[in-house]
């Protein structure tokens, strides 16, 4: 695929702690893309690329100096938000993306994910685990639970979803016990239960999690069952 001229990405870098590095894949079929995160940590995380800018943008940046520092007004010719978009002010968020995309062809994809496919041993331990995690999230996470079926969608559909309707997609990967381990850490549910002295993830829930893994050394094939909407700027 050839890269269109001068095209952006606006990429919010979520998922590096998954091992995936999404704004590096994209890289290879853009020749500009911006990669924005309001964590400073988050972006150290990022792996560098020459054609990748990584931006970090506080809460406190308005909306004008947003839009200025990523390129300008129907400069952005994809906006991408990796299991992410259910936690932003999605008016103000959806309000800038509106600005940004070029007009037309410019399309906003989000996407997320709720649960992994391991083995018919290791998901229901991983089902138990989740109804431990329920009561620690943020009330937002429920677009989550939801598949985004709930999930406010403002934009025309291009037929990779839509409001209401969000795409399903099965994405295969290599894990290892240790990056699944990194995953459930990274949980803002884990974090905030161990913040109010609550350790979910006990010795006894790793022991189980490793044998039912097959041994701390197993690489697995899995699936992460990914729900999808994908649209532009309704003109």
């Amino acid at each position: 695929m050839s890269a269109p001229a001068m095209a952006k990405l606006l990429l919010v870098s979520v998922l590096e702690t998954l091992g995936w590095r999404p704004s590096c894949l994209v890289a290879e079929h853009y020749e500009k893309v911006v990669g924005t995160d309001v964590s400073e940590d988050q972006l150290k995380l990022a792996r560098p690329h020459p054609r990748i800018r990584y931006l970090y943008t506080p809460e406190s940046i308005t909306d004008d100096e947003l839009v200025a520092l990523i390129g300008g007004e129907n400069s952005v010719d994809l906006v991408t938000v990796a299991q992410a978009v259910h936690w932003f002010d999605l008016p103000k968020f959806y309000s800038n993306v509106t600005r940004l995309l070029r007009k037309p062809g410019g399309v906003i994809a989000v996407w997320g994910y709720n649960q992994i496919e391991v083995s018919p041993i290791f998901d229901p331990i991983m089902d138990r685990f989740h109804g431990t995690t329920v009561s620690h999230w943020h009330p937002k996470i429920q677009y989550v639970f939801d598949g985004y079926k709930t999930l406010p969608f403002p934009f025309e559909s291009l037929g990779l979803g839509s409001e209401g309707k969000p795409i399903l997609l099965d994405i295969p990967k290599k894990l290892s016990f240790e990056g699944f381990l990194k995953l459930l850490r990274s949980w803002s549910a884990v974090t905030t239960a161990k913040d109010q002295g609550v350790d979910l993830l006990s010795d006894g829930v790793v022991k189980e999690f490793e044998r039912a893994w097959g041994g701390p050394g197993l690489v697995r094939s899995v699936v992460y069952k990914v729900f999808m909407i994908a649209g532009k700027v309704k003109l």
